[in-house]
């Protein structure tokens, strides 16, 4: 019985501590090593040699287009995002009131979109996604929160300072994040939950220096509303993104860029129908006239900022669906994480929003949580994502 307890503990492997490194019995430990590949090189000097080579990789595998077009789309989120909060901050700071008025601008630019969809049927020769009634039922549900969720981020900028709405607006990342786990089984790991608890503990620290960045025209009651608003619509907004995927998993099937930019179209257009009806039944396309003329800068002030509230929000929205499209979602959560401080900073600088202590460490922890979601979502990357 001993002897053949030995004979079995012979016969069993013996994995030795250097990881992936197997030795069977009759193997020696030389015999392995001179089998086993080199070790890449670890110093600073060979990583950035290697960072060096794939760089140039990734470049020669695609068309000097794709790279042009990658930069302009992710200069569109940069810029546009930031414009469009800014923009709707300075309606509410130079005498606009509606709320209504700056959710229909938001998707009021879907004619943009449609003009960009339309060359890809006629001269790249793409064919029309047949709608079904699923299709159209998801595109009109999508449209009615996209408006809502317009009208909410509205109330935000109504009452709160454009730095720190964009501070409370990067909650939607947690929000996301949650909705595509339970609702696509999109997948989480410690650096996401990480994310989350960071981005939160950001937000609290938003909410314990309230007193600080306060409008001294908007009450307390306003501004703590506006603060619910902006996390709700935050809310709705991960719902959101995490339904527009279920429809490309369950209904469309494929990703490529005329598809998303039908699902965009379509979205806007409905979002730009329930919005309409809101400002209409508000009265308050009828009121823009009287409001024009009390408008701080006069009535070509109160026209440019809507208009290029429109551009703004749209180039933004272009820019993203680019970005994913040409590269991957790595890449927009990169362009996500330095948006909200190139917000904020533009706000401090152009818009004069007080800056505290607090705000600031809110920033810096909040660009922390988005970095450790890029971190996480790298790990569920393919290789080949590598290159875009």
């Amino acid at each position: 019985m001993v002897d053949s307890r030995q004979d079995q503990e012979q016969q069993e492997p013996l994995l030795l501590p250097s990881p992936g490194l197997l030795i069977m019995p009759g193997e020696t430990m030389e015999e392995e090593e001179e089998s086993s590949p080199a070790k890449p090189a670890t110093t600073w000097r060979g990583r950035i040699s290697e960072f060096k080579a794939e760089f140039w990789l990734a470049f020669n595998a695609k068309a000097v287009s794709h790279w042009i077009l990658l930069f302009l789309s992710s200069l569109a989120m940069l810029v546009a995002f930031p414009a469009s909060s800014l923009l709707s901050r300075v309606y509410y700071s130079n005498g606009g009131t509606s709320k209504w008025i700056i959710s229909w601008v938001a998707v009021a630019g879907w004619p943009l979109s449609a003009l960009i969809l339309l060359p890809t049927y006629v001269i790249c020769k793409k064919s029309p996604t047949p709608l079904t009634f699923k299709l159209v039922a998801s595109y009109i549900v999508l449209g009615f929160l996209s408006g809502a969720d317009n009208l909410m981020y509205a109330y935000a900028y109504a009452y709160l300072p454009a730095s720190t709405s964009s501070l409370l607006a990067s909650s939607s990342l947690i929000f996301s994040t949650l909705c595509g786990y339970f609702i696509v089984n999109n997948k989480l790991n410690a650096s996401m939950i990480n994310s989350i608890v960071v981005i939160t503990a950001a937000m609290a620290i938003i909410a314990l220096d309230s007193d600080s960045d306060r409008y001294g025209n908007v009450s307390d009651k306003q501004y703590i509303m506006g603060f619910i608003w902006d996390i709700l619509a935050s809310a709705l907004h991960g719902l959101i993104f995490a339904l527009s995927e279920l429809v490309f998993v369950k209904l469309l099937g494929r990703r490529s860029f005329h598809v998303v930019l039908e699902q965009q179209v379509m979205v806007s257009f409905f979002g730009f129908l329930f919005t309409s009806i809101g400002v209409i039944a508000n009265h308050d396309f009828g009121k823009m006239s009287s409001e024009a003329v009390k408008f701080k800068g006069g009535e070509s002030a109160y026209i440019l900022v809507l208009v290029f509230g429109v551009i703004t929000f749209q180039a933004g929205i272009l820019g993203g669906t680019a970005v994913l499209f040409l590269s991957n979602t790595v890449l927009a959560g990169v362009l996500n994480a330095i948006r909200v401080p190139l917000t904020s900073i533009a706000a401090v600088i152009l818009l004069h929003d007080p800056m505290s202590g607090f705000k600031i460490l809110s920033l810096v922890i909040t660009f922390w949580g988005f970095c450790s979601y890029i971190y996480g979502s790298l790990s569920f990357s393919p290789k080949k994502e590598a290159i875009p």
